[in-house]
Parts: C-alpha cells; structure tokens; sequence
C-alpha cells in the first residue's frame, strides 16, 4: 500500500538552506515470497530484479515490478557469498564469492555467470592467479569487469589493495594501480565514469578484531587519467557490508554492519561528486546489511539481508524509495 508520508531534509544551496520533501521507504508486499538471505547480491538485469548467493545454498530469485511476484529460476551450483553481482550483456556475473564457513571462508576461483532466460549457470575465466579473494567491490565499465580490494582468508586477515580489470570477450586479466588502502566487505560504484569506494573494513579476526576497523575515506580511481584519489571529505556514516549505487551524479551508501551498534545500520547518506558534499535521504524501515542495491524505474530497491551486524535473523523483506533528485 502506497504511504504518502514525507521526511525533510535541509540541503545547502548557494549558501543558504532549502528544504525538500523526500518521501519515506515504503515496504513492498508482493504476492509470491521470497527466501531470506545474507551475505548475498541484488541486482537489476533487463528490466527485473535477482536475488542471488547467501549463507548456506541459496537459490536465484527473480522479482518482477510489473507483476509484483517473486519466482525460483534456479538452484545454485554451490554456497556462494560475500560478493556483489554485476549485470552484463543481459547476465548476472558473480566475481570474487567466497564460501565456506567463518572465520576462514575461502575465494571461489572461478566467475559463476547465471543466464535468467536459460536458467542456466556456467563456469566464466578464473580469477587473476595468485590474486584469488571474495568481499570486493565489482564494477562494470566501457565492457570491462573491474574487481577491486577484498580478502584472501575469510574474515581472519589478508585483506589486500588490488585492482584488477578483465576483458571478457578473452578472459584475460589485466592488473591496474592499486587502491590508496585495502577494504573488504566492501561494494563499489561507477559515478560519471569514475570508480567510487566508500565503506568497507579490514576483517581481522587473527587479532580479534573484525567489525571495529572500517573505513572512513573515500577512494576514487579516474579511469580516464589511470590514477587514485582520495576525497577530503569522509563518510558520515562508518560501517561496512554496505552497498552503494552511482545515478547521475550522485553516490548512494546504504545498508550496512559495524562494532558503533548491535543492529544493521539504516542510514542512507548520498555524495554529490560535484561538490563533495553529503546530503541524507530517509533511513530505511529495516536496517540490514551483507545484500545489494538496484535502481531500477526511478526507484532505489533493497531486498534481503541481515538485520543486525554479524550472522543475522536474516531478511526476506524488500523496500522502495522514489527516486527525487
């Protein structure tokens, strides 16, 4: 059911302040359920909306906006976790998962690539020799793969700074500068053909230490110019398992996990890359992290995920938020 509640937030604008209505998440109903689900991706692919991966073995899921129902495409081929789905050439790619069981989860070698009108599942390139890791961020640009940072070892240490690109016509891989830090449990985004890296951590467990390290900078690599900066401004909100999404000129991060509180976070902060300033948009009605994030229709979707930092109750819940800028 449609709520026409508002939430005003205070932008500054040639040095003043303007208030602007946003209206408030709304949760979405639909007539089929959906599986619950962490540590896995959402991802928008023509026109529809998947569920993918998560603790455990967790089926492929489509949603349908139009017909408001969710639906079982396929099981998955094993336990896939701790990636972040990209859409390309009308299928989703699943680049540096993990499985296993913590502490020492462990990188899958291989890309999974999932066809949603086959059905299908099959076995892409295998990951850069010797640079295997799971919890990175993945971008897609000009018809290359990117996959940035992540961790080796699960949550107990080998956290790294690389970036690597892939052509997929030849499955090969090329390695690029690497990240100003390493981060993982982290999720990229592509802003006006530029890579963002806001969020993420170092899982150290080795020391005992696995939420508290999260990052605060955010990290930008110019595709154009081959190099790496970092912004001056930090993100407000610390936390990790998040996820971010580029539209337009704006940098989206929700969702995510840290040791500041006992559950998820539902904070929802947006970077306008023109200025470098931070605005907030309504938080979510469930806070949740370890899932993915679609614009898809003028609209923001979250689905799945865990409601509080760590192994869950996981989520099978789904909201929406209009998109207004």
């Amino acid at each position: 059911m449609k709520r026409f509640l508002f939430f005003f937030i205070l932008l500054a604008v040639s040095g003043s302040f303007q208030a602007e209505a946003q209206e408030l998440w709304t949760a979405v109903t639909p007539s089929t359920a959906a599986t619950a689900r962490h540590e896995s991706s959402f991802v928008s692919v023509g026109g529809k909306l998947y569920a993918v991966g998560g603790r455990g073995v967790r089926p492929v899921e489509e949603y349908d906006p139009q017909t408001n129902t969710w639906v079982k495409l396929a099981d998955a081929p094993m336990e896939i976790h701790h990636f972040q789905a990209v859409s390309f050439q009308d299928e989703l790619w699943i680049v540096g998962a993990m499985t296993g069981k913590y502490p020492h989860e462990t990188p899958i070698p291989n890309i999974l690539i999932f066809n949603p009108k086959t059905k299908a599942w099959r076995e892409g390139p295998a990951l850069p020799k010797n640079r295997e890791r799971g919890s990175a961020g993945v971008v897609v640009h000009q018809n290359k793969i990117y996959l940035v940072c992540g961790i080796q070892d699960g949550h107990f240490d080998g956290f790294v700074r690389w970036f690597d690109e892939l052509d997929p016509k030849t499955g090969t891989w090329k390695s690029l500068p690497s990240a100003p830090r390493a981060r993982d449990h982290v999720s990229a985004a592509l802003v006006d053909g530029k890579l963002y890296l806001a969020g993420g951590r170092t899982s150290y467990a080795k020391i005992g230490k696995v939420l508290e390290l999260t990052n605060k900078e955010v990290d930008v690599y110019d595709f154009k110019k081959g190099t790496w900066t970092t912004l001056e401004t930090e993100l407000p909100t610390q936390r990790a398992g998040n996820s971010n999404l580029g539209i337009g000129p704006y940098l989206v991060v929700m969702n995510g996990e840290s040791s500041a509180q006992g559950t998820a976070h539902a904070d929802v902060e947006v970077l306008d890359t023109r200025s470098n300033t931070w605005s907030k948009l309504p938080n979510l009605l469930q806070g949740r992290h370890g899932t993915g994030t679609a614009y898809l229709n003028g609209k923001i979707w979250v689905h799945a995920g865990s409601a509080n930092r760590g192994g869950g109750p996981e989520l099978s819940t789904m909201e929406v938020l209009e998109w207004k800028k």
